[in-house]
């Protein structure tokens, strides 16, 4: 959502720093964007709505300055425009914002009476004047900082300046992520370490509660009115790993990665005897019952794992949408495991869900990408995926490792419960070692997903459907498609569409029907020829052969493998079609309107 990014050094290029840092941050999604530096001991702001190059555009990058904030948007409160855009001033603090405050209406109120003037929507500016009318009173500006904490509700990151201590940027922290770097005498803080990564790898988390006062030479970080000591991290990617290397987008070297990071995700769990996979996870076995929660591609990776996990280790398995799940009546039992899935370890909702889940007493494990992430501290176990960090707002090889991360949760289970015949334990293995290659041979046919996506393109609705496992590809599929192409589309399960969707099946209507699961495949073929008989363009996507082809208009055929992977190499087709799709339409394919990559707001 949206990024943060701020400089104080003694190196006077700070608005280019600010630049930087915000084009670094462009990924996360945004729909205005704005900084506030130092220029002849003055607060200069600069924002524009639209994308970062109309800031650019006003910026003279070239002024001296040595401290400044910045700031990329993504509207909640007001429309997206300049006027709404951060920074904002009030009084005698400047600040930027990520992260919603819950009771700024009744903030607002008190504050108009004292006798401030808002020219926002926003309850950044409310934020803004709240630390002016406290400052006021008390002419302490770290005081002022954490007494914020105690008035206001929600999330906040924020990024401050004060007037009068303009060698100082502060910052707080509390549900959405904030992080400071450190490179000799220069600091900065950002909502993302790849906004700093140019300038340097070292970096300090902000906890919940903290607040700090940064300067050229030194960082001191506060909780509850105490100096702490945070421990210095290493951010462990480099800039290459967020380049385009050549690919026309970020999402398209990102569905290419996917060979490597399954390799990458699975190689230390997945030996010859197994016993890796017993000794590096969790004792699965104590827990009754498992419960995933997550949002997004995320919950669709869930619905994955919960049928791999049921078919496989006879465990059932509740998967929730953790925004419903937060206000839900809760059955949770005792030993019932709650497992997050989050690509970021910053998804609020999910994060939210965590907490809940570890007050009631249950055991919680994290399914994450980002090491040291807030899910991930969160959370009493965490499982690592190894996906590297993914830029296009749209996630494909991030899903895909929480997918083969749930397949390995499945095999522990099959294999420390002594249910599952050494022989198929042995085809898995095998499966396993060829399963990169597998990927890149589907990836190889891009021709032919660009011809299946010219078919489709003047078509306003598109359908996916499947029965079981197929049912949760065939979401992500749809999901995929919607995020970037912008097309209507729906997925159902099959033996569902008579229930009142086949009405919306017409002549040229294009299904796209996947077919891999052996249990259910004959009911999925009667469903698909129910659509093919009413007109629909049916595009399958099978691991099998068929004598009949009458049911069907374009056929993509992936590789049979065990079932246990079979999804990581069906959800292949249904990435690239997206892709080509919005490539054919001229979408913004790694950055889609109205989208961000990491959800730090509820």
């Amino acid at each position: 959502m949206c990024g943060i990014v701020g400089y104080v050094g003694k190196n006077n290029s700070c608005i280019k720093v600010l630049l930087d840092g915000l084009r670094r941050l462009e990924y996360r999604g945004y729909d205005s964007a704005g900084i506030a530096y130092l220029e002849n001991e003055k607060i200069v702001i600069k924002k524009e709505s639209g994308n970062l190059e109309n800031l650019s555009n006003v910026v003279d990058a070239s002024i001296d300055s040595n401290i400044g904030i910045g700031h990329t948007r993504w509207a909640t409160h007001g429309k997206a425009d300049r006027k709404n855009s951060h920074p904002h001033r009030m009084g005698k603090f400047t600040l930027v914002h990520n992260g919603i405050i819950e009771n700024y209406n009744e903030i607002k109120s008190d504050l108009m009476s004292k006798g401030y003037v808002f020219e926002s929507e926003t309850d950044t500016e409310v934020v803004c004047a709240l630390l002016d009318y406290m400052y006021r009173t008390d002419k302490d500006i770290l005081k002022c900082v954490r007494k914020l904490g105690s008035v206001v509700e929600g999330s906040y990151a924020l990024g401050i300046i004060c007037d009068d201590c303009k060698d100082s940027i502060f910052a707080a922290k509390k549900n959405s992520p904030l992080i400071i770097g450190l490179n000799g005498d220069e600091k900065f803080i950002a909502s993302d370490v790849p906004a700093i990564l140019d300038k340097t790898n070292k970096y300090i988390i902000l906890e919940d509660g903290d607040y700090a006062q940064i300067d050229a030479d030194n960082v001191r970080v506060f909780a509850e009115g105490k100096e702490k000591f945070p421990e210095v991290k290493e951010f462990e990617f480099s800039l290459s790993d967020i380049d385009k290397q050549g690919y026309e987008h970020y999402m398209l070297k990102e569905i290419h990665e996917q060979p490597e990071v399954f390799k990458k995700t699975t190689k230390d769990y997945l030996k010859d005897d197994l016993n890796n996979l017993i000794d590096m996870m969790p004792d699965f076995n104590k827990y009754s019952k498992i419960r995933i929660v997550a949002c997004g591609s995320a919950t669709h990776a869930g619905l994955v794992g919960r049928q791999l996990i049921e078919r496989f280790a006879n465990v059932k398995v509740e998967v929730n949408t953790a925004s419903e799940f937060r206000y839900d009546k809760l059955f949770l039992d005792k030993d019932e495991l709650v497992i997050a899935i989050s690509q970021s370890g910053e998804t609020a909702d999910t994060l939210e869900a965590i907490k809940i889940a570890k007050n009631n007493g249950n055991d919680t494990l994290g399914i994450i990408n980002a090491k040291g992430s807030s899910i991930a501290r969160e959370a009493k176990m965490v499982l690592y995926t190894e996906a590297g960090k993914e830029i296009a707002v749209a996630t494909t090889k991030a899903y895909s490792a929480q997918v083969a991360m749930l397949a390995l949760i499945a095999l522990n289970l099959a294999v420390s419960k002594n249910i599952i015949e050494k022989s198929e334990m042995l085809s898995i293995l095998r499966d396993t070692k060829n399963l990169p290659n597998y990927i890149s041979i589907l990836l190889d046919d891009d021709e032919y997903y660009r011809k299946v996506a010219e078919s489709i393109k003047e078509h306003n609705d598109i359908f996916f459907i499947g029965r079981g496992i197929d049912y949760a590809l065939a979401m992500e599929g749809s999901l995929k498609l919607k995020e970037i192409s912008y097309k209507h589309s729906e997925a159902y399960a099959a033996g569902e569409l008579k229930h009142g969707t086949i009405s919306l099946i017409e002549e040229g209507t294009p299904v796209i029907a996947i077919v891999t699961d052996e249990k259910v495949a004959s009911k999925t073929i009667s469903n698909i020829k129910e659509v093919k008989s009413r007109g629909a363009y049916v595009i399958l996507v099978t691991n099998k052969e068929f004598e009949d082809n009458s049911f069907y208009d374009e056929k993509i055929l992936i590789p049979k493998v065990n079932e246990l992977l079979s999804p990581l190499l069906t959800v292949i087709p249904l990435q690239i079609i997206s892709y080509e799709l919005a490539k054919i339409n001229g979408c913004s394919i790694d950055k889609p309107k109205n989208l961000a990559k990491s959800v730090t707001v509820e």
